[in-house]
């Protein structure tokens, strides 16, 4: 099948909306629970929201990994995109429920802990007076250009361990997969939350913003995330994956029909193992 028919296929497929759905589902409730965790306490506990996250995401990516590929972040999606492992119409509705799932998302966390919150404020005598929901900005004295780098490596890292984990070629990986991702975001906030919050995923990002009205550094959560993520995403293919190799590469340039897994491109890219995917 070639790759116009699989995009056009796409369009008529029950399956991709089905899949469009885990994705804003997967989001929603990515940012219910994570952006809630840094509340409650008088002073935010750096590893609680590291966990918290960390932890979503492995269970989500589990959940729905063999609906949609459990991608739950923008970056993941673009970088599959530009490695070429889904069509353009999947891309562009997994991204859209993402948004879509990460506002709403932050609404439902907004009715449910707004009020609560800004009384257990005022009764510790703290000096807030609006509901944060989590909105991720820059540390003091951080700069736009250090918080943008600091977001290309932390996505890096947490896009070349997705792209690990879908790897059909290699017969070496154990384990879970959801969890070595969900340990990827983790490891991402535990060294970098304080500096621009270790957002990793422009859907995270996007959402409070957009509730909150606050755009400000917003350009970080979004290009920082997609550059980190589309390098990872090359890097892996061309050079670590299984079958890299300087055929792949032609072949990526030159083939209409390409496909990273030399399997019929109609399959739709396979999803984070589990360890009973893996030969003994």
């Amino acid at each position: 099948m070639s790759r116009l028919q699989t995009t056009l296929r796409d369009l008529k497929d029950l399956n991709v909306y089905r899949a469009t759905l885990a994705e804003f589902l997967g989001v929603m409730f990515l940012v219910i629970i994570g952006c809630a965790s840094p509340y409650g306490e008088r002073t935010i506990d750096h590893t609680r929201i590291s966990l918290s996250f960390g932890m979503s995401v492995a269970t989500i990516v589990w959940v729905i990994n063999n609906v949609s590929g459990g991608h739950i972040n923008p970056a993941v999606t673009l970088a599959m995109l530009v490695t070429r492992k889904i069509t353009m119409v999947r891309c562009i509705l997994y991204i859209g429920a993402q948004m879509a799932g990460a506002i709403i998302g932050i609404l439902i966390l907004k009715g449910l802990i707004c009020n609560w919150q800004l009384a257990y404020y005022t009764r510790e005598q703290l000096n807030i007076t609006e509901c944060g929901l989590a909105l991720n900005t820059l540390g003091k004295e951080v700069s736009p250009g250090q918080g943008f780098g600091v977001e290309v490596l932390i996505t890096f890292m947490l896009v070349m361990t997705v792209f690990a984990t879908c790897d059909q070629s290699r017969t070496d990986l154990h384990g879970s997969g959801p969890l070595a991702i969900g340990l990827a975001v983790t490891i991402g906030h535990l060294g970098f939350i304080e500096i621009t919050g270790a957002s990793m995923n422009p859907a995270r990002s996007f959402g409070p913003a957009v509730v909150l009205g606050d755009y400000t550094n917003q350009w970080v959560y979004w290009v920082g995330p997609f550059v980190g993520a589309i390098l990872a995403g090359v890097v892996y293919e061309f050079l670590f994956a299984g079958n890299a190799g300087t055929t792949k590469v032609v072949e990526f340039f030159t083939e209409v029909d390409y496909n990273p897994e030399n399997e019929p491109f109609d399959e739709y890219p396979k999803t984070p193992r589990v360890a009973s995917d893996i030969p003994t």
